[in-house]
C-alpha cells in the first residue's frame, strides 16, 4: 500500500540552500524505497505563520493550508537546525500552532494526527539534536503523532566550525544508516496504523 509524507523545513532562511534540506532529502529518499511518496517540502519561513496555539490565526495566517496538507500524509518529517542548542524558532511555533489539536478531538478522544507517524531531521554545528530530539518528540506525540524506534537522523558538526552539512561530499555512513533505519520503520509504523486505526476511547 501506498503512503505519503509530507517535509516541513524549518530552517530560518526563507530560501536559498539549505542544510536542512538535505537532511530532509535523505530521510525521503530513504522512504521512497518503502513505497512512501514524498508529496511536497514547505519551508515554513517563507510562509506568514502566525504565533498563537489555534488552528487559524485569522486573515493571511498560512498555517490552515500546511495543516491541510499536513493531516493528509501519513508521515511528517519534521526538519530544524540546531541554534543555541534547541530547536529553531520556526519549528517552535509549528509545534506552538499544533497545540490546537488537542481541543480538535473526536467523539473517541483521537486527536486530528492520531495514527499519523512523525520523524526528525536535525542538523547543525553544535550540540543539541539529542534535546531538540527530546522536547521535539515530547511534544509531538503529545498532540497525538506516534513516534517510530529510531526516528531522529541528525548529523551535528564540529562546534562553531565552517563546515554544513549540505558542504560535505558524501553523507556519513552511520548517518546514512540512521537514515535508513527511521524510514523502515516509520512506514512500516505508518502502514500498521493505517490498517488498524488507534480505537481511542470507548
Amino acid at each position: 500500500m501506498a503512503l505519503t509524507a509530507i517535509a516541513l523545513n524549518c530552517t530560518l532562511k526563507t530560501e536559498g540552500e539549505s542544510s536542512t534540506d538535505k537532511m530532509i532529502g535523505l530521510i525521503a529518499g530513504e522512504l521512497a524505497k518503502h513505497d512512501v511518496r514524498l508529496t511536497e517540502t514547505i519551508r515554513v519561513a517563507a510562509h506568514d505563520v502566525k504565533p498563537g496555539v489555534t488552528s487559524d490565526e485569522g486573515p493571511g495566517d498560512a498555517w490552515p493550508v500546511i495543516r491541510a496538507k499536513l493531516l493528509a500524509a501519513d508521515i511528517l518529517i519534521l526538519g530544524t537546525p540546531v541554534w543555541l542548542g534547541q530547536m529553531s524558532s520556526v519549528a517552535k511555533r509549528v509545534v506552538e500552532r499544533m497545540d490546537a489539536f488537542l481541543s480538535e478531538t473526536d467523539a473517541q478522544g483521537r486527536t486530528p494526527v492520531y495514527g499519523k507517524v512523525a520523524l526528525a531531521g536535525i542538523v547543525g554545528n553544535e550540540d543539541g539534536a539529542h534535546h531538540i530530539a527530546a522536547t521535539l518528540f515530547q511534544a509531538l506525540n503529545d498532540v497525538g503523532f506516534t513516534v517510530p524506534a529510531a526516528a531522529a537522523t541528525y548529523w551535528v558538526g564540529e562546534a562553531m566550525g565552517k563546515v554544513d552539512f549540505k558542504d560535505l561530499p558524501q553523507v556519513p555512513e552511520k548517518i546514512a544508516a540512521t537514515a535508513k533505519a527511521a524510514a523502515s520503520n516509520a512506514a512500516h509504523l505508518a502502514r500498521l496504523l493505517s490498517g488498524q486505526p488507534y480505537p481511542g476511547t470507548t
